[in-house]
């Protein structure tokens, strides 16, 4: 493999938030030296210190990537998000920048699908109110309120790679799976699709919601579609914290409209580990609350920490953007005999014409190409002569609509 042409020694990496030593130990067995992991995230103003050397950034979900901070990272080349998420980046930023954004949006997807199922035996049994009265002293041996999930039904509201996970083990325990979604998605098993949410949780004995936050998504659940909701049916969401309504959900579960929710995700959720945290959900019966742990199984964490630590490291070393929310997505080989250069550029007709013309008037043979585009930048992977790998370099940063430029190797 050929060796970077930027010194590793003087490639610095930061990871925030307690990153798995899965992603620390790739870079430093490939002779990346200067990793510094801290445990906690930055505020603003702390971040625009650490970041301003920093060629990688690896992150969680409470550090903000602002465009402030990513006007003081100068150097920096991507970030890595090591959670399922990225709207704790300005993507619009970030791709102004040419900075490459991955996340890992597959990786905790089981973690959160077998909780999903283990919360709806827990609720649909009431093991929650059972539990907080033993703790207190009291026995409540009762089987009233209690049931099986075996022969009900689960409507899940988004089919995605957690829905879909979902979706197949509940019919394992011998549910019966609606699911609605925006998009046309292929059912597994014997699930059945819905035209509208308003028909799911009419039928659903339990709803799941596994939607991302979107502006279409936001209050998803409010006090006017709870009214929909079959009468005495449980509701559960480890998607985002701003799809439900939660006073209007407190006001179902007083009124006894529903019978019992699972909450993970919250409009505003405390910095971090041992902040006081309120919700108008707390004191009430047979309500589970859990801090974001949604995902945080140590599978997934690893799981994680090796997809996105490898796609950094696969963008550093080899240029490739699979993956990527900002830059086009590119993954080539490695050529033997050449130099390969990276360059992202705003995308504006003429780009290409003017490298290739730039390099053909100085007699430097392009051995391999590529472009890319998306609507704001282009970037073109270029393997070029050897000899003349530098001269190229020189001449490229000459382009007027360059954003960025490596010689790779």
């Amino acid at each position: 493999m050929p060796a970077t042409s930027y010194p590793k020694e003087k490639i610095n990496i930061l990871f925030l938030e307690n990153i798995s030593d899965k992603a620390v130990q790739l870079f430093k067995q490939n002779g990346y030296t200067n990793v510094k992991k801290l445990s906690g995230a930055l505020s603003e103003d702390e971040l625009i210190k650490e970041i301003k050397d920093v060629h990688l950034l690896g992150i969680r979900s409470k550090t903000q990537i602002t465009e402030k901070v990513l006007n003081a990272a100068k150097k920096l080349q991507a970030i890595g998000c090591f959670c399922i998420g990225v709207n704790q980046v300005n993507l619009k930023a970030a791709t102004k920048q040419g900075v490459v954004v991955f996340n890992a949006p597959y990786s905790n997807t089981r973690s959160v699908a077998e909780l999903v199922i283990g919360l709806s035996i827990m609720l649909i049994r009431r093991i929650a109110d059972k539990n907080k009265a033993a703790h207190e002293g009291i026995w409540l041996k009762d089987a009233k309120g209690s049931f099986e999930v075996r022969g009900k039904t689960l409507g899940l509201v988004g089919y995605g790679n957690i829905g879909s996970q979902v979706s197949v083990l509940a019919e394992a325990l011998g549910m019966k799976v609606l699911f609605y979604d925006v998009e046309t998605k292929l059912p597994l098993g014997n699930a059945s699709s819905c035209k509208s949410l308003k028909e799911l949780v009419s039928q659903a004995d339990i709803v799941s919601l596994h939607v991302p936050e979107t502006a279409q998504t936001k209050n998803l659940i409010n006090k006017t579609n709870l009214k929909y909701f079959k009468k005495g049916s449980i509701l559960i969401n480890y998607a985002r914290g701003e799809v439900i309504e939660l006073p209007a959900l407190a006001k179902a579960l007083k009124d006894g409209d529903l019978s019992g929710a699972a909450i993970d995700v919250f409009p505003w959720e405390p910095e971090k580990s041992g902040d006081k945290f309120e919700t108008p959900l707390q004191g009430l019966p047979n309500v589970i609350l859990t801090p974001h742990i949604g995902g945080s199984t140590e599978e997934a964490q690893q799981n994680i920490g090796e997809d996105v630590s490898a796609k950094l490291f696969n963008y550093l070393e080899k240029g490739i953007t699979n993956g990527s929310h900002t830059v086009p997505a590119i993954g080539l080989p490695p050529v033997d005999g050449a130099h390969r250069i990276l360059h992202i550029h705003n995308n504006v007709p003429g780009v290409l014409s003017a490298i290739n013309t730039q390099l053909s008037n100085h007699h430097i043979n392009i051995v391999g190409q590529y472009l890319k585009t998306n609507d704001s930048i282009g970037y073109v992977v270029l393997d070029v002569d050897r000899k003349l790998s530098k001269q190229a370099i020189e001449l490229m940063k000459e382009l007027k609509d360059t954003i960025k430029l490596r010689l790779l190797y």
